[in-house]
């Protein structure tokens, strides 16, 4: 069985080396739309794959950093990247290019590193990310699974090259949320909706 649930978040980015002028040129913003979709084959003892309630907290914590802020390729120019960061608090530096389908797998190996650091405490099981869905626009999205989040021929993508700023850390309820993930910390989430 398959669950989704939709999240939304502000953001600005340059996506250098695309097709289009405009966008490879000109810092931009969207309104998009996040869909993170959960699987597994058993439901837990409220008969659920996994508690919506218990993701707002972890997964919306992950997608709720990049809201509001520019996200950045760290194979951009450092004169580019430090004006950025001198002018807005709130940046994600990314190894990748910050199309929707860069955006799609940073948020399937953050969400996917999350969960298998989750206690599942309401006897959940085998509860796996499936699939990641982000809208760029109305009518454009690209659709990511595990396959395409770990494709080196996509890209490489390691959690330690993803970096937040610190007014985005400092934000955060646990102050050490990002660097739990990045270590290996376990997560508690006990309360659902």
């Amino acid at each position: 069985m398959i669950i989704r649930k939709i999240y939304d978040f502000e953001n600005a980015h340059i996506v250098r080396f695309c097709s289009s002028k405009r966008c490879r040129t000109s810092i931009h913003g969207h309104s998009y739309r996040c869909e993170v979709m959960l699987s597994s084959n058993f439901l837990d003892s409220a008969g659920m794959v996994y508690d919506f309630g218990l993701m707002k907290q972890g997964i919306k914590v992950i997608i709720d950093s990049f809201d509001h802020a520019t996200t950045l390729f760290s194979g951009d120019s450092d004169e580019y990247k430090n004006d950025i960061k001198k002018h807005s608090k709130r940046w994600v530096e990314i190894p990748q290019n910050p199309s929707a389908e860069q955006f799609c797998r940073v948020f399937f190996i953050l969400i996917d590193r999350l969960l298998s650091l989750t206690n599942m405490n309401n006897n959940e099981k085998n509860v796996t990310l499936y699939s990641i869905i982000v809208h760029e626009t109305a009518t454009g999205y690209a659709q990511c699974f595990r396959d395409d989040a770990y494709n080196e021929n996509m890209g490489k993508i390691e959690l330690k090259d993803i970096n937040f700023s610190p007014e985005i850390l400092a934000d955060l309820d646990d102050k050490e949320f990002f660097t739990k993930l990045k270590n290996g910390s376990k997560f508690n989430f006990l309360k659902g909706c």
